[in-house]
């Protein structure tokens, strides 16, 4: 199947130029790595990985998150 993408700005096309060069791929080829993780990523997220995701990023626990609400409420 071909795809084709119009009216792409000349500063998105000059940046995805480097990223091919920098990838030693064509523009084409950068391309399909793109789409290629793109879709890789949004089929193998599990609620797994995204539990490990959220707990990466330091996020709290509802409970958690009422006692740091009501610390900060006492120490007004």
């Amino acid at each position: 199947m071909n795809l084709s993408i119009k009216n792409v700005p000349e500063h998105l096309v000059d940046g995805l130029r480097r990223r091919a060069s920098k990838h030693h791929r064509s523009l084409q080829g950068e391309l399909m790595a793109i789409v290629e993780a793109s879709v890789a990523e949004a089929e193998t997220l599990t609620p797994a990985a995204l539990l490990d995701q959220l707990g990466s990023l330091g996020l709290q626990t509802p409970a958690e998150a009422v006692e740091m609400t009501r610390g900060d409420r006492d120490d007004r």
